[in-house]
């Protein structure tokens, strides 16, 4: 299982597979809608929106540390009960196609990865504040 399909799980999405990868498979969302899904121009096609905001929010409350999930990778991960050490940070940053000029720098990786995550889940149908996302 790849390390965003984790993050993925722990939010409650469901076929967390879908769109893991960084690298989007565009078929034509015409063809390609079986499954009920919600009317929403964010999600892909097939996709049931997950109340992301609400949820982070939720842990954040019934954390005993002051954790910021709205600003930090490390913070995000950890509410999630997921490995938050650089290593794991590099490996999912890997994993969504960070720039490698990015790779060399911390503190620019982080940042990249914050925004990229919160896309990928906006992505996936989760409700992310649109001021995130920007």
């Amino acid at each position: 299982m790849s390390f965003f399909s984790k993050i993925l799980d722990k939010l409650g999405f469901s076929g967390s597979e879908a769109q893991a990868a960084p690298a989007p498979q565009s078929p034509a969302p015409e063809t390609q809608a079986p499954q009920a899904a919600p009317a929403s121009p964010a999600p892909s096609p097939g996709t049931t929106v997950v109340d992301v905001k609400g949820k982070l929010e939720s842990l954040a409350a019934s954390n005993p540390q002051k954790l910021n999930w709205k600003t930090s990778i490390v913070d995000l991960l950890k509410l999630l009960d997921l490995d938050s050490s650089f290593t794991a940070r590099k490996e999912l940053a890997t994993e969504l196609g960070c720039p490698v000029d990015k790779m060399g720098d911390s503190a620019r990786m982080n940042m990249w990865l914050h925004k990229t995550v919160l896309q990928k889940l906006a992505e996936n149908g989760g409700n992310i504040p649109k001021e995130l996302l920007d």
